[in-house]
């Protein structure tokens, strides 16, 4: 019994890892930090393995979580340079006219993150999606309208205020 799980485990890790990985490098623009979210989602999904239904799902939800993580971290990181430097007082909107779309949907509300981060960087269908989430096919439909939306207003007022 041990053995066969173990084989799952290896076969289910030489799918899915590389992808995985690729798509955290997407996120969080550095190959090492992409191994390690990867490596640790698929850590997590060891420890409850018997538990999980759907592995793709679960290592993908958890990484997502990962990279948000990672995300908050970074910025408490530049919250806390920008304050022990002057350059917090000479240009404190500089980051809200940055219009790197990583920035914006790192911004987005988690209800609407999660949609976008699934749909778009992990290339799964809206059906996915929804199970993932435990959302209707509709909901996430109107997540991801509301998700654009946001991103494109955000986007054009960037660009308006760099003319």
């Amino acid at each position: 019994m041990k053995r066969s799980r173990e084989k799952a485990a290896s076969e289910l890790f030489a799918a899915l890892y590389p992808r995985l990985a690729g798509w955290c490098r997407r996120l969080v623009d550095d190959d090492e930090t992409a191994h390690e979210i990867a490596s640790e989602a698929f850590t997590r999904l060891w420890a409850r393995w018997t538990a999980v239904a759907e592995p793709r799902g679960f290592l993908y939800v958890t990484a997502a979580n990962l990279v948000r993580d990672h995300w908050r971290k970074l910025e408490r990181e530049r919250r806390a340079v920008r304050r022990a430097t002057t350059e917090a007082a000479v240009a404190p909107h500089a980051e809200q006219t940055d219009p790197s779309v990583r920035l914006l949907v790192q911004a987005l509300p988690e209800r609407l993150r999660v949609p976008i981060l699934l749909h778009y960087y992990a290339d799964m269908p809206i059906r996915e999606v929804a199970v993932l989430t435990g959302r209707k096919e509709g909901t996430v439909k109107a997540d991801l309208h509301a998700a654009r939306e946001l991103l494109r207003a955000h986007l054009r007022r960037s660009v308006d205020h760099t003319l």
